[in-house]
């Protein structure tokens, strides 16, 4: 059983439907007990990166995900699900974040439209199961005017351009993130829940 990790975040319902549609088996919870015993963990997330903080802490899910990836079992974050793993984020004049990867969270530079909305393609920089059988510079969906500052780090999976090339999917082992929605990236997106939930099954 997977566990969707519901803080108070907006697009939780349709992750859910995501899920329901690749034949995932899941439950949605708030409880860190439910987190820590899951055969994998879906973090999803829209707004402002103080308010994904402070919800995860008031539920003591923070400690629960910390917890959760030291056992090194497949997780899936999603969007502020992201940029939630790196060390600290500018958004909120100054947030820490989880601290599971180095590396900070930046605003888009003046001059570039933010929020960054809409389609761009996501291309490959290392093998990364989750993207099995999508095509290198498929086009994803992408809300967000913040982004993860790790283009070069080692967990890279691929890059995405705007203004600048940024991370749009980290991949360490069975750790696995976007900075787009693939619940909102048509059938394309709706693979990746699939290849995560055969992840999960895999174990």
């Amino acid at each position: 059983m997977l566990a969707l990790v519901d803080y108070g975040s907006g697009n939780i319902r349709s992750v859910e439907r995501a899920l329901g549609f690749v034949g995932a088996e899941f439950t949605l919870t708030e409880d860190p007990a439910v987190v820590a015993g899951a055969a994998g963990v879906v973090l999803p997330g829209v707004g402002a990166a103080l308010d994904t903080m402070d919800g995860l802490r008031a539920r003591g899910l923070d400690a629960a995900v910390r917890d959760y990836l030291s056992g090194g079992r497949p997780f899936l974050g999603v969007c502020m699900g992201l940029q939630a793993l790196l060390e600290h984020s500018e958004e909120n004049d100054g947030t820490p974040c989880l601290g599971l990867f180095p590396g900070r969270v930046r605003r888009f530079p003046p001059g570039l439209h933010v929020p960054h909305m809409g389609w761009n393609q996501v291309r490959r920089r290392n093998p990364c199961a989750l993207l099995d059988g999508v095509p290198d510079g498929t086009n994803f969906y992408f809300v967000h005017s913040y982004y993860a500052d790790a283009a070069e780090a080692d967990y890279c999976a691929a890059t995405t351009e705007y203004g600048l090339e940024f991370m749009s999917v980290l991949g360490r082992d069975l750790v696995f993130a976007t900075q787009f929605h693939p619940e909102k990236s048509g059938a394309n997106g709706l693979m990746l829940y699939r290849n995560f939930a055969r992840i999960c099954g895999q174990r």
